[in-house]
């Protein structure tokens, strides 16, 4: 019989190679199974390495799919453990975009008496849309997610410079009143509202939209690499920036020529058209900001985002799979 002394610690018997914690994935770790011995908490665990699976139970192992959606970017080795130091940024970006939107959208379409190009919503465009995608965008960048940081930071621009063109003191439109009669009146005041109606300011912002629609064109294709949802983003917004494009250069032939009345028809369908586009933009944003959170905090279920890492392979994954025949 043999003798054993109760004050002795306990043995810690975990194997030296258990998976990283939740963000680290830079070791390869990512089709861990949860019913295998390693993630099994039994007598023999110790207490510290009990706590520390307790502390990261569900989340221990990501595969290639769960990553990809909470990041919405194909995993990448990165050096160092920042993904596991720091949260998630990708959902803070996420929701200061989608609370820019989709009020932005209703009121493009004209829900329930809304309009003014949502200039009502001027501060939510500078703090969630500007703030918000700015911070998401540089926590993007200090965990080494080059993609979602390029389009957090794009659009974090794109929204602080749509509320500074809705500011009077940015005077972005009250510079294209130059004739005396217009500026009658408005001594002093840099943002004078007859601005919106010339033919100049319209016809020079339309190019802004035109080319962020670009930009979106170039998102669309790289996110094939990411999945279903987050490409519906990207082909809803090309269609949105190209109807409200049309819609300011219609604008600007129908300031130009009051009796052009077909222009300003014409208008105003393309900036319902155009809200319509964005509001789907909006609904997929939604849905993706669920799935997220879902999988942030381990729930028992998620939803579908239609992984396309997996389809359309990387280069050096190529390279490994043509160096290993």
């Amino acid at each position: 019989m043999s003798t054993m002394n109760d004050d002795r610690p306990l043995q810690n018997t975990a194997d030296n190679h258990d998976p990283p914690l939740e963000k680290d994935f830079s070791n390869g770790y990512g089709h861990g199974n949860l019913n295998n011995n390693n993630f099994t908490m039994g007598a023999e665990d110790s207490n510290g390495g009990a706590l520390n699976r307790i502390r990261t139970a569900g989340s221990i192992s990501m595969s290639p799919e769960l990553f990809e959606k909470l990041y919405l970017s194909p995993e990448t080795r990165v050096k160092g453990d920042l993904r596991k130091t720091f949260g998630n940024p990708t959902p803070i970006a996420l929701i200061g975009f989608l609370l820019s939107l989709t009020p932005l959208s209703c009121d493009l379409m004209g829900w329930r008496g809304a309009g003014g190009n949502g200039a009502s919503d001027s501060a939510a465009y500078f703090f969630f849309g500007g703030v918000l995608m700015i911070l998401g965008s540089i926590g993007e960048w200090i965990v080494g997610n080059t993609f979602p940081f390029v389009v957090f930071g794009t659009f974090g621009a794109f929204w602080l410079t749509f509320g500074g063109t809705l500011v009077p003191s940015f005077n972005a439109y009250g510079a294209y009143v130059t004739t005396p009669a217009q500026m009658a009146g408005q001594d002093g005041n840099p943002g004078n509202p007859l601005g919106l109606q010339t033919p100049g300011f319209n016809a020079s912002f339309a190019f802004f939209l035109l080319f962020m629609g670009l930009v979106c064109f170039i998102f669309l294709i790289c996110s094939l690499r990411t999945n279903v949802v987050f490409f519906l983003i990207f082909l809803s917004l090309i269609g949105a920036f190209g109807c409200l494009a049309g819609a300011y250069w219609n604008l600007a032939l129908a300031y130009e020529n009051a009796a052009n009345t077909m222009a300003a028809k014409r208008a105003g369908r393309l900036v319902v058209a155009g809200g319509a586009f964005t509001f789907v933009t909006s609904m997929a944003g939604w849905w993706i900001f669920f799935a997220i959170m879902l999988a942030s905090l381990d729930f028992p279920f998620s939803i579908p985002v239609g992984d396309l890492s997996h389809i359309i392979k990387g280069a050096s994954e190529k390279q490994k799979i043509k160096d290993a025949v």
